[in-house]
């Protein structure tokens, strides 16, 4: 009898990660082995369990889902990612891509989609959901979106990301620094440089800012 193959799921709503699993669980030829409900502890769950797949969400608290893909992509490469998004932009697709993920599912796409697009990157091929619009797919496939503006968050380093994020959840800096287990002089200075590169000057502003870039949802 084949061995099934291991999933972690990523997501950080407990009833959309019950859903899931409860879809993928009913194909006899897939195992929910790890939940995770952040970023990292998606990150934690691969290092542990050594799942064939992960189905990544790209917007969760702590360490984002496009982190994650970043950091389970360098460690891990062998294994396959779908993320999992309701964000259609063509700068959240090739951002995705870019950061390792093998498919680009919406959130509203159906369990038959899903299931697709499962098989396909375990066949070894990419996958991006057709309710990404045909203009988004062609525009990143002929290469258009390496001519795209970059990001804001281009301009900062991941552990930059991590704080700026942390900062719009709300956390204070003694909190960031014992969550991101570095010294508060640290966060201190990478907030001062988040301010400096973004050219805003306050804890509500660079909220605005996370928002604005889906580091955190409204």
């Amino acid at each position: 009898m084949a061995k099934k193959v291991k999933i972690v799921l990523a997501e950080d709503h407990t009833i959309l990660r019950e859903g899931l699993r409860a879809l993928l669980s009913a194909d006899p030829e897939l195992e929910i082995v790890g939940e995770a409900a952040d970023g990292r502890e998606a990150l934690r769950c691969v290092e542990k369990l050594g799942p064939q797949l992960v189905l990544m969400d790209l917007s969760m608290p702590r360490m984002t889902g496009l982190d994650a893909i970043r950091e389970i992509r360098r460690r891990h490469p062998e294994t396959k990612i779908v993320a999992l998004t309701v964000h259609k932009t063509e700068e959240y697709l090739r951002t995705a891509l870019k950061a390792g993920a093998d498919a680009y599912v919406l959130k509203d796409a159906t369990h038959g989609e899903l299931s697709l697009a499962i098989k396909t990157v375990l066949a070894g091929k990419s996958y991006l959901s057709p309710g990404v619009s045909d203009k988004v797919i062609e525009g990143y496939l002929e290469g258009k979106g390496s001519r795209m503006p970059n990001s804001v968050l281009g301009l900062l380093s991941q552990r930059e990301r991590e704080v700026l994020k942390l900062i719009a959840e709300g956390f204070k800096n003694r909190e960031i620094a014992d969550d991101l287990c570095i010294s508060l002089k640290t966060v201190e200075k990478h907030r001062a440089n988040l301010m400096k590169k973004l050219d805003l000057h306050n804890a509500a502003a660079l909220t605005a800012c996370a928002i604005e870039q889906g580091l955190v949802e409204r």
